[in-house]
């Protein structure tokens, strides 16, 4: 599933290549989603202007000018493809094709747990995918005193509140496994425990590797292509993720260190140095 430096990737593709464009037209050949696409979508998107085009965690919106926005979310499968030009032939699972006077998108997702829908701007923060949120990694309200007064009741490990989304929305499984890396923290440490000085560690550990996966175009894993078709490269930058019984790449040499050690938390597969980690 793309986490918050994919959607960023996208976001921007979207922004740099639509922003300030009228739809033109719109039409859905598939509505069966994560949930079905709205009836009225193309009625609703018709002649719109895109005013807008950001990120709320882990979902792009494109704000529209009749007062209605238009949330997208890749699921684990979903992608976009931005192009001048109408291709000759829809390719198989593409779903959703919206023409615009700047360019035509594409939304194609062969697991279909993605998500297209449309709602009135002005109840978009009380909109069930977006109303329990915590703040976005980048928020400058994002403080160890923040984190402190989110974790101080609660024992589960770290691992898993960095996956809460209530508390900071937008990690995902890979940079989750990354920032805790970064900071020396271990995954299995308990939300609590940790100290005003780790608090503050981990949160620049966070936006440090979130703002290095964004410049490379995020993690290709898996199914994950940015707009142009490119694939991201921050997976040749991983320490951890997916670094199993590998070598501890900050020097942590020697018989002390078994290298890259794989567990499963939360029935997510985490990834750490048990010695450099504490």
């Amino acid at each position: 599933m793309p986490e918050l430096p994919e959607v960023e990737t996208i976001k921007e593709s979207m922004r740099k290549s639509l922003a300030d464009a009228t739809i033109n037209s719109a039409k859905v050949y598939n509505r069966s989603l994560r949930q079905p696409v709205p009836d009225n979508f193309e009625k609703i998107v018709c002649k719109a202007k895109i005013c807008r085009i950001y990120r709320i965690a882990k979902y792009a919106l494109w704000e529209l000018d009749n007062n209605c926005s238009i949330i997208w979310h890749f699921g684990m499968s979903g992608k976009v493809k931005i192009s001048d030009i109408m291709p000759d032939a829809l390719e198989k699972h593409d779903h959703i094709v919206i023409t615009t006077s700047k360019g035509i998108l594409i939304y194609n997702d062969p697991r279909r747990f993605g998500l297209v829908t449309i709602v009135k701007t002005s109840q978009l923060r009380e909109n069930p995918l977006f109303k329990n949120l915590g703040l976005d990694p980048f928020d400058d309200k994002l403080t160890a005193d923040y984190l402190e007064s989110k974790l101080k009741y609660k024992k589960v490990p770290i691992k898993l509140s960095l996956l809460d989304q209530s508390i900071i929305c937008g990690i995902g499984n890979i940079y989750a496994s990354e920032a805790l890396y970064g900071a020396k923290i271990s995954p299995l440490r308990p939300s609590n425990s940790l100290t005003l000085k780790e608090r503050a560690n981990l949160i620049e550990s966070v936006r440090i590797i979130l703002k290095k996966a964004i410049a490379a175009g995020g993690s290709t894993l898996h199914d994950y292509k940015k707009p142009n078709g490119d694939i991201g490269y921050f997976q040749l930058q991983h320490s951890v993720y997916g670094k199993e019984g590998q070598q501890c790449p900050s020097g942590c040499k020697g018989k002390k260190c078994g290298g890259i050690v794989k567990i499963i938390q939360g029935g997510r597969s985490t990834f750490y140095c048990p010695h450099l980690q504490k």
